[in-house]
Parts: structure tokens; sequence; C-alpha cells
């Protein structure tokens, strides 16, 4: 049996830390929407629950993106979740819904599903060396996990078309100017911040925290439908035989390891461009 992608540390009963960890870069796939799939259901059924910390077992990549080579006939084969969306959205909206308060704690870099991801949870609090972004439109795809409608409220339309639109990687300290994170710390001082946060909410009662949570959540989250839309136009649009030497381009140059353009992904996406127009050909 393969390696779980998800590790849960129950510090208490109250306080749950949430380690992810898929190869080299932290990509998500096919198995990643079946076990979050999984743990959303525990953290619900989980009564004593009041907060629960997401980070990353390695310390330059929190979740790079999806993974390119992931198997797409298994994941248009899925069936619905509980909310009636496809699952990798109904992990997304059952997520950002759960009693307890979600804290994504981001070291390194974030991207695509991996911004989708993080999006979902409450709070996101970043290292000050992390990296975030939705590079998809750079690549020739729409953006499927809900950025559009979680952005817009988050940080305002402008910005939210700025980050979407032009692709590009958003360093924490712009991250948080924007409202794309809460707040930035020295990367060293991460994790114990992070860790204290959670405790003095882990502290308190969990009735009072995971109501107070939901009249949040009517407030500010987008309605379901907002979802499938997205979804749907990220289906129809990658993997597509215009876009392929975008991929390429990419993949020329060390796309999904961990010291390629990885590394720099929002010049990579742009330098492609670049180079189309001055050649006046595909590259």
């Amino acid at each position: 049996m393969s390696k779980p992608q998800f590790s849960i540390d129950e510090v208490t009963q109250s306080y749950w830390r949430v380690t992810f960890e898929n190869g080299p870069i932290n990509l998500l796939d096919a198995d990643s929407i079946d076990e979050l799939a999984a743990l959303v259901d525990r953290m619900e059924d989980a009564p004593s629950l009041t907060v629960a910390v997401f980070d990353s077992a390695n310390p330059d990549y929190f979740m790079a993106h999806w993974d390119q080579h992931a198997d797409k006939a298994r994941v248009a084969a899925m069936t619905p979740g509980p909310t009636g969306l496809h699952p990798y959205l109904d992990n997304f909206v059952r997520l950002s819904r759960v009693p307890a308060v979600t804290i994504s704690s981001i070291r390194g870099r974030v991207r695509g599903a991996g911004s989708e991801f993080v999006l979902a949870t409450d709070i996101r609090f970043a290292g000050d060396k992390a990296i975030l972004g939705q590079f998809e439109v750079g690549v020739g795809s729409v953006p499927g996990g809900g950025p559009m409608a979680r952005l817009a409220r988050l940080v305002g339309r402008g910005r939210a078309a700025e980050i979407l639109l032009g692709a590009d990687d958003f360093p924490a300290a712009l991250a948080a100017q924007y409202g794309y994170v809460n707040r930035v710390l020295p990367d060293a001082g991460l994790y114990p911040f992070v860790d204290a946060f959670a405790k003095r909410i882990a502290g308190f009662d969990k009735t009072a925290v995971a109501r107070t949570k939901g009249l949040l959540d009517v407030a500010s989250l987008p309605p379901d439908e907002e979802f499938a839309p997205g979804l749907a136009a990220f289906f129809a649009t990658s993997g597509r035989a215009e876009t392929a030497d975008r991929i390429a381009y990419l993949q020329d140059r060390g796309f999904q390891t961990s010291d390629g353009v990885e590394l720099d992904m929002g010049r990579a996406v742009a330098e492609f461009a670049t180079v189309s127009r001055v050649e006046g050909s595909r590259v």
C-alpha cells in the first residue's frame, strides 16, 4: 500500500495537524482527491475538533499544483460528492465549511490546485519565502477549483483579475498586501506562531467557535453553484492540441521537477509568450 499523502497528528482531541507529502514537489493527483474526501469526512465526524492546521513535509513546496500526468479518465469518472459537485470541488466546498477552524501554514510554493486548496481553508499564514499563484491561464487552461469565486471575494475583483489573468508568482509579502494570505512570518518562526494560534483557538469552546464560523461562512463563502462552471471550463481547456506547446516548453525546462521551472513558474509562462512573439511561430 502506498504511503498516505495526508498524515494526521492529533495533538489533542480539539487540535489536529495535517501534513501533506506527495513526491518531490508535492503534486496533487487523483489519490489526493480520494484521500482529502476521507479526511474531510473524518473532520466532519470529529465532535471535539476545533482547529486543524495544514502544513507540508517539504519546505520548498507546500502543494506545487495538479499533476499533469494524473489519470484523467479516473478523475473524469469520479462520482459526485455529498454536495452534488465533482469530488475535486466537493472536497474544497466541504473543507471550507467544516465546523472547525482550518489554517494553512504555508512554506514554499503553492500554485494552481495547491492555491485552490489553501483558498478553501479559513486562514492562511505564510513564511517569508512562500510563493503563491494561479498559473493556469499562462498554459492555456481555465483554473478549475474555484479561485475566481474565492479570490474575488477575498482580494477584490481587480486584484483577483491580476492574480488569475497575469498568471504570475506572488511572493508572500505581496500576497499578504493583497489579502491572498493573512500575514507573513519569518520562515523559522512560522511553526511556533501557527502552533500557538491554533492552541489558542483549540482552548475555546467548540460550540462558540463552530457557530461563529458557520455564520461567517454564510456571510462570505461563494454559493455552490459558482464552482461547477469553472471545473467544466478547466476540463474543456486543459490538454488542448493548440496549447500543447506551452506545456512542452515547460517540460523541456524541468516542469514537475524540484529544480526546474517550478522554482520560477511565473517567469517561465511569460517567457514562452515572449519567445513565441519574437520567433513568430510555435516554440
